[in-house]
């Protein structure tokens, strides 16, 4: 059984005993969190809707993405910027979900 859940604006696809990195959410690692945005639930063959369905977990570590580049330039003119940026992420470990 696995669900799609939405979170910080993305969706993601998750079963119990997996991890996944979702955009920053507060609390303290090994605190328990709950998401109950859960979008369609899949058993098998079926498909459900997940009203209702509630999709457990813990956080495991709070961390950053790996750097992005962006390189800014407009040719002629002299002009080059490179910037970076790192996405903060956390880590949640699925501990079950609830139908």
């Amino acid at each position: 059984m696995y669900a799609v859940i939405e979170t910080g604006g993305k969706q993601y696809r998750v079963a119990a005993g997996e991890s996944i990195e979702v955009e920053t959410l507060p609390g303290e690692v090994g605190a328990e969190v709950q998401f109950d945005r859960v979008v369609a639930l899949f058993d098998g063959d079926s498909v459900k809707s997940g009203a209702g369905a509630v999709v457990k977990g813990t956080i495991a570590a709070h961390g950053r993405g790996e750097k992005t580049l962006v390189f800014k330039f407009k040719r002629k003119k002299q002009y080059k910027r490179t910037i970076g940026h790192r996405q903060n992420y956390t880590r949640v470990s699925v501990s079950e979900i609830v139908a």
